[in-house]
């Protein structure tokens, strides 16, 4: 049933009439949100209020026929509800309706107890957004919208232009009382289900008038100037930016909000309906190619995807970018929004962007860290390593080096030497007294529980531990690492570089319990019961395979990963006689070096792949090659021959062909070649399993068929809601940086899931960097710099060492050595996206990004701010209307020269 007095009040609020054109019906959005909250009673005060003129209940009560005892109640309920506003003054309660937004929406939603009985109060305040900012788009001149984005002021320091009323610092210091609140806006995407990951807490400042109300009515609780300083400084150091109420005149406004892009409604107003001019502020962001390294952290940050990486490097073919329409002189309809805003966000321009960013599984800003390096800021490049990968130590010891391959130097001569730039800024770290530690963003005291502490488990814990959760890393071996230290030889990986790095987990508060194994010694029901919310599985694919062969069960036969942990557990390990390793990837290249330094007799490998087709890394090849090690390709096991229970040897038959002609794994042999090769020990390396044990009992978590866990690729979220899985048993066998990337993922979707009406997706960037078309560059008139080599390792002392022998670059190196950068990358700026908010002069270390006053234009009075806009429209309808006739020539002139052809 209509409740008709409040249908009344909905349109009073909207200056509207009952039967007019625009009239508000019980369908709108202006009625579902006073509906389930307003009483008839209290519409009918209401009714009685005016738009900004502060009334009293004794003013109000003739006019709605009341006592002034009942008036005052039903008007101090209303206010409590979000149906007027109330402030005291000279003694006395007086009340005044406002503006929907900024206004009765935002204080409605503000109700805490109102909007969690009711979500469709947050769901209305949605709703009107999209109702009105459809009408809107185009029709808005700039600083005439209801809400304008305030630049953050450190982004606009030394800009001679500047205007007070544009400084953060200005309208702090000229109020008194001060109240901060939750995001209203924020608030209602989690009634719809839809947040963004960016949590509604503690977000808006209120101040004035508007302070005292919120404090009054228990929306808000009051603080101190510096405390709304503290929270404005906290809010841009996550990335947020400032946004104000633009209805209060030229110089004024009675909040601050802090935003982000994908959960603001006025940020809406610029991303769904490319309408930035309706918020912007009077800045755009200009970039100085000169000075950017596409290190990616203003792309990331920016609210309004105006920024993206592009190319700095000349092409031969140049690079045409189509020009704009604007809605300054465009038809503006829905083949113009974008309504996936949320969830399509860009990072990389369509032409593509620096190939060694985009080859690196966790992304990381590879070029600032060099340009960093080069400016001995080794601490902060250290930084900007770790916001993608905490192990830089460990992973400049052992990574693939996919950036290497990649690297636009090397089609000149030699790839940039990117890791060992990296090891060198580690190792300034761990060299140093006070480590690096990040500081913790947030006190979220939610408890987390990571199954697995080999690289994914770690990097998941220590991004989750900087989000202020309490994390505890359950590990069923009695050391911490995974294979980074049972699967990896200390002579490629010492053990106390992998140890130093998951100390400063240790430092952010991170729990590590090992020799303790989840299914078998505590079940993760017993965790829920201990009141942890969230699980990472990232166990690894820990179990050697086996190849099913006859006499593989012999003593002396042993498994590569059993044999490496046996190793890496201090072991002791001494094989006599002939030693054959099965397999030719990189783990088996690990595990003939190891062979190498516990046997005195010689290591021969056997692999199906061809010399040129072997899956282990160059380089791996050639240091084993320089043990001694005897590799001999396309060769595969037939049998394992045993006397008395022992290995005496292998039988082998000849590999034609390791792949079909899909490309797909299918050997075929010559059976009529084969060979009996001498064995006292064979170690077989072909590839890892993942042992599950009981872990996975009684949950609705599900396998594929090889083992590895079913989980959503983006969200890494299983069947089984608050399990969420990563690293190797999502993926199969993979690299550490690999399993590290998805850590750092997982750390993300656990942070949304533990939180109430987070989307695991909404406002999520998709990191789909991809490279630039290589074949189209011109590279010419570069310098001729050597890459420089770190310092030799001698053969005969390395095969009898357990240490890591490889040098590090010395300081003159790594200047020589980041000289050779070739700065592929840049960061592209679209300036009519762009809304000013300051947000990328702040994440940028290089000061290559500023903000730059392009507009000069002025909150109008608020009087004056309907006939400006209307103004506005019309002029904008004739621009509209000349450009058609234009436009249409233009298009038959295409024609006509399509024909021609």
């Amino acid at each position: 049933m209509v409740k008709e007095k409040v249908l009344d009040f909905a349109n009073k609020i909207s200056m509207t009439k009952r039967g007019s054109k625009n009239e508000i019906t019980p369908d709108r959005p202006e009625y579902k949100i006073l509906e389930p909250i307003i009483t008839e009673e209290m519409a009918e005060v209401g009714l009685c209020l005016e738009l900004r003129k502060r009334m009293s209940a004794e003013e109000v009560a003739p006019l709605c026929g009341k006592s002034v005892e009942e008036t005052e109640k039903l008007l101090w309920q209303l206010a409590v509800a979000g149906g007027a506003f109330v402030n005291e003054i000279d003694g006395v309660n007086k009340y005044w309706i406002e503006l929907w937004v900024p206004g009765h929406m935002e204080m409605i939603v503000n109700n805490k107890d109102n909007v969690k009985k009711y979500p469709q109060l947050g769901i209305a305040f949605d709703e009107y957004g999209k109702l009105k900012g459809s009408l809107a788009a185009g029709n808005i001149p700039i600083g005439a919208g209801p809400m304008r984005v305030i630049p953050i002021e450190k982004a606009i320091e030394g800009e001679t232009r500047v205007a007070s009323y544009e400084e953060v610092s200005k309208y702090l210091n000229e109020n008194t009382i001060f109240s901060v609140s939750d995001c209203a806006c924020r608030t209602a995407r989690e009634a719809a289900g839809e947040g963004c990951g960016h949590l509604k807490e503690d977000m808006c400042i209120q101040m004035g008038h508007a302070a005292e109300y919120y404090i009054k009515t228990g929306r808000g609780r009051k603080i101190t100037r510096e405390e709304a300083f503290e929270i404005i400084r906290k809010a841009e150091e996550n990335g947020l930016m400032h946004s104000i109420p633009n209805t209060d005149g030229p110089g004024k406004t009675h909040a601050i909000c802090n935003c982000c892009g994908c959960g603001c409604f006025s940020m809406r107003l610029a991303n769904m309906w490319t309408n930035p001019d309706m918020v912007r502020s009077n800045y755009v962001s200009q970039v100085d190619k000169d000075k950017c390294v596409a290190c990616g952290e203003c792309v990331e940050n920016c609210p309004s995807g105006a920024l993206k990486l592009g190319q700095k490097i000349c092409s031969k073919t140049p690079i045409f970018e189509e020009k704009r329409e604007l809605p300054y002189d465009t038809e503006w309809g829905q083949d113009k929004w974008n309504f996936d805003y949320r969830v399509n966000r860009k990072v990389v321009v369509d032409t593509g962007s620096s190939p060694c960013k985009a080859e690196c599984p966790a992304h990381i800003s590879i070029q600032g860290y060099i340009k960093l390096a080069a400016q001995g800021r080794y601490t902060e490049a250290l930084e900007l390593i770790k916001h993608e990968n905490p192990f830089p130590a460990v992973c400049g010891r052992i990574c693939p080096r996919k950036c290497e391959s990649v690297c636009t130097r090397g089609d000149i001569d030699d790839p940039i030497a990117i890791d060992d730039i990296k090891k060198f800024i580690a190792e300034q770290d761990l060299n140093k007294d006070i480590r690096y530690v990040p500081k913790i963003r947030h006190q979220y005291g939610k408890k987390i529980a990571v199954i697995g502490a080999g690289p994914s488990g770690l990097s998941c814990a220590f991004y989750l531990a900087i989000d202020g959760y309490k994390v505890t890393v359950f590990e069923k071996q009695n050391v911490l690492g995974g294979m980074l230290v049972l699967g990896i030889p200390s002579f490629r990986l010492e053990k106390d570089v992998v140890n130093a790095e998951i100390d400063i987990l240790r430092e952010l508060g991170v729990e590590f319990k090992t020799g303790v194994e989840v299914g078998k010694d505590i079940s993760i029901d017993d965790l829920r019961r201990q009141n942890f919310e969230a699980f990472y599985i990232a166990i690894g694919a820990q179990k050697g395979r086996k190849l099913r062969l006859e006499g593989e069960d012999a003593k002396g036969v042993i498994t590569g990963v059993e044999f490496l942990r046996k190793v890496n557990l201090g072991e002791e390990l001494k094989m006599e006689g002939e030693v054959i390793v099965i397999g030719g990837g990189n783990v088996a290249i690990d595990v003939a070096r190891t062979a190498v330094r516990v046997s005195a007799s010689q290591v021969h490998m056997y692999c199906l792949e061809s010399r040129e087709q072997m899956p282990a890394l160059d380089e791996e090849i050639e240091e084993a090659i320089s043990e001694n090690i005897k590799i001999n390709n396309s060769w595969g096991p037939s049998r394992i021959i045993v006397e008395n229970g022992h290995v005496t040897g292998v039988e082998f038959k000849k590999c034609v062909s390791v792949f079909d002609e899909n490309k797909n794994f299918n050997p075929r042999f010559d059976e009529n070649i084969t060979k009996v090769v001498k064995a006292n020990n064979v170690l077989i390396s072909v590839g890892q399993e993942i042992y599950w044990g009981e872990l996975l009992q009684d949950s609705s978590v599900k396998l594929n068929s090889n083992k590895t866990i079913k989980a959503d690729k983006f969200t890494l979220q299983t069947e089984q809601p608050d399990i969420f899985a990563g690293g190797d048993v999502l993926t199969g066998p993979k690299f550490a940086i690999d399993a590290i990337a998805l850590g750092k993922e997982a750390a993300i979707s656990i942070h949304r899931y533990v939180h109430p009406g987070q989307s695991l997706t909404i406002g999520r960037i998709k990191r789909e960097y991809y490279a630039f078309d290589k074949e189209n560059l011109v590279l010419e008139g570069y310098d001729s710099l050597p890459r420089q080599k770190a310092s030799h390792i001698v053969l005969d002392k390395s095969k009898k060492d357990f240490r890591d022998l490889r040098g590090t670059f010395t300081e003159e190196q790594v200047r020589k050595e980041t000289e050779r950068c070739l700065g592929c990358g840049v960061t592209v700026v679209d300036e009519f996206l762009c809304v000013g908010c300051g947000v990328c002069a702040t994440k940028c270390k290089y000061d290559a990004i500023k903000l730059v006053r392009k507009y000069d234009k002025p909150t109008p009075e608020f009087k004056n701010m309907k006939k400006s806009i209307v103004k506005y429209a019309l002029k904008r309808k004739v621009r509209i209307a000349i450009k058609k006739p234009f436009k249409t020539l233009k298009l038959v002139l295409s024609s006509q020269k399509k024909i021609s052809k």
